[in-house]
């Protein structure tokens, strides 16, 4: 029985996770934290669902994630890197799906995966990460003759952009091209740009609303387009993959690893 923890138990996110541990005959509810200020402090986590659990929402991480083995974080950058801190100094695994970290923040997670088992992705969802290695395998069958863009749609909530799933999209794009993303990408436009350049992979941003996720690339060749679309509905594919991140932590040891390792997907 895997004993989970879950940060931002409050916020819709949060609540996605817990009633997915619920539903998972092989998961317990350990835990559930929120922020300081928050005010349902105290309150029982699964209390939305109308099946009190005995778990209550806490700001103390320590003594929360005591004893379990993983935590689930889909907060901002900055908890997740003191949730990080805890889960190391406790042993206790973790699945981050929190995206907008620069790169010594990234650094500091790779660090900590010396010492426990991390799942970091940019995004949780089995579909967006078969929706990857599509593009991975088009990108290089589409290498020449053809212009790529990169279109994402989120709610208006969103303080990143662009997503972090679309920045993948663009390195797992540039990867397969042998080129690096931070030359080739063109994340802005305006005025007067000048014809395109060849080798440019463009980046869209849409906010608004309560949109989940949409995330569509394109490539925009002659006479022809190939579009590759993933739209999410609802959350529930990220809870759902989350969970098994963190079955996979359970039967691997410490490291640094991604959803393609989860999936199997790295050798297709």
């Amino acid at each position: 029985m895997l004993k989970m923890v879950i940060p931002g138990a409050s916020g819709r996110m949060g609540k996605m996770l817990i009633e997915a541990v619920l539903a998972d005959a092989a998961m317990q509810l350990h835990g559930a934290l929120d922020v300081a200020k928050s005010p349902a402090l105290g309150q029982d986590a699964a209390a939305f669902l109308g099946q009190a659990q005995g778990v209550c929402i806490s700001a103390d991480v320590a003594t929360t994630i005591a004893g379990a083995d993983c935590l689930v974080d889909f907060t901002r950058p900055e908890g997740t890197l003191a949730h990080l801190d805890a889960c190391v100094a406790a042993g206790v695994n973790m699945v981050i799906g929190t995206t907008g970290f620069d790169e010594s923040q990234k650094a500091r997670i790779a660090e900590a995966a010396k010492t426990i088992g991390v799942v970091f992705a940019p995004n949780m969802s089995v579909g967006v990460n078969v929706t990857l290695k599509l593009l991975e395998k088009a990108a290089k069958a589409l290498a020449t003759g053809y212009d790529i863009e990169i279109i994402e749609a989120h709610h208006k909530h969103k303080v990143d952009a662009p997503s972090g799933t679309a920045l993948k999209m663009g390195e797992v794009i540039a990867d397969s091209l042998g080129l690096d993303l931070s030359q080739h990408g063109v994340f802005e436009r305006y005025g007067h740009t000048g014809a395109r350049q060849d080798g440019t992979i463009g980046f869209s941003t849409v906010r608004g609303g309560d949109i989940v996720g949409d995330h569509t690339v394109l490539f925009a060749g002659t006479g022809e387009r190939i579009e590759i679309s993933h739209k999410s509905s609802s959350r529930a594919g990220y809870a759902q993959g989350s969970l098994r991140a963190a079955h996979f932590l359970a039967a691997n040891g410490p490291g640094l690893y991604d959803m393609f390792d989860v999936l199997d997907l790295h050798d297709l």
